[in-house]
């Protein structure tokens, strides 16, 4: 019986009183988790390393110290959020083989992990109206985004994502598992442990749609809109080397909604359309969804944003970047 088969087993025979969930790294996979954690732990160090050097980028530049920087150092501590909320049962399921998490702490592992994808979700709303502002009234810009417009930015976000879960995740530990107990991710998502739930989950499900409409879908509109304003003014720019420089200036932020929404949009899918599908299948696309956006958007940004490139050869080799500029 292979490892995967005793947890079912064991799940399935447990009482109500059961207040524990298994976690999954990849069935069938087993004797080889140490293999399989190699790339997880490039991906892990990638995006701390990354995002982490962004933070330090824009701290010691002072002339990064604009708006769309302070953005995108939200975006950077958003990422490791992220990363550092799965990193613990991730790492600990193919490492030390222990599936096993209690109910208490996989509802503040769903917290964090659903609230720094809010956060997410509302920076990149915020990087969108940047654009915005810089490109549809340009003159304005700095009179619009002082420091202390970006400051409330940031506390309204942080207030308007961290609020609005505990409503449905204290909940949880209430509910009566009386099915199988075996989660299909190395990490707690609200979504599929109340479908293991043997109670009423009506409110969860309206409520979670609630914060799907209030939250994904308003801000997926915002950056719909801005960008709908930015294009009709990228219109109207007459040379086309000037239109092309202003929508060089939004290529970064495009990229990091798109690597954000769609894996979001394909996981959401396989959980409501596709149940019975393989377990690969929500496993993969919840790992793409949570650790693409930490590696990816740091390489992005470093490749794309010239003032970023230019902070990371500062860091690497100032002697001879500080030379180039002389």
């Amino acid at each position: 019986m292979t490892t995967w088969d005793s947890l079912m087993a064991d799940s399935n025979s447990s009482t109500e009183q059961l207040v524990s969930f298994y976690l999954t790294g990849i069935p069938g996979y087993e004797n080889v988790n140490h293999f399989i954690s190699i790339p997880f732990c490039v991906c892990y160090l990638i995006g701390t390393v990354g995002n982490s050097t962004i933070l330090h980028t824009i701290h010691t530049d002072k002339s990064l110290h604009e708006p769309m920087y302070y953005f995108l150092a939200m975006l950077s501590l958003t990422d490791m959020g992220m990363s550092f909320s799965t990193l613990p049962t991730v790492l600990k399921i193919f490492w030390f083989d222990a599936r096993e998490i209690e109910v208490n702490a996989c509802v503040v592992q769903m917290y964090f992990i659903h609230t720094f994808s809010l956060m997410e979700s509302a920076v990149l709303l915020a990087m969108a109206f940047d654009r915005y502002v810089a490109i549809c009234d340009p003159l304005r810009y700095s009179s619009k985004l002082t420091p202390q417009c970006i400051i409330y930015i940031g506390v309204f976000i942080v207030i308007r994502c961290s609020i609005v879960l505990p409503a449905i995740l204290v909940r949880i530990p209430t509910f009566s598992f009386c099915h199988s107990h075996v989660l299909s991710h190395s990490f707690c998502l609200h979504q599929e442990v109340i479908q293991l739930a043997c109670a009423d989950i009506s409110f969860n499900i309206l409520y979670g749609l609630f914060v799907v409409a209030f939250y994904w879908g308003v801000d997926s509109l915002g950056i719909l809109l801005s960008y709908a304003f930015i294009l009709h003014s990228v219109v109207g720019i007459a040379s086309q080397r000037g239109k092309l420089k202003a929508l060089n200036t939004c290529a970064s932020h495009i990229c990091a909604v798109l690597i954000l929404y769609v894996p979001m949009i394909g996981l959401s899918l396989v959980h409501r359309f596709a149940k019975h599908s393989s377990p690969l299948v929500h496993i993969t696309m919840a790992n793409i969804y949570l650790l693409v956006p930490p590696v990816l958007n740091p390489i992005i940004y470093g490749i794309k944003t010239k003032q970023i490139r230019q902070g990371f050869l500062r860091i690497l080799a100032p002697k001879r970047v500080g030379l180039a500029y002389t």
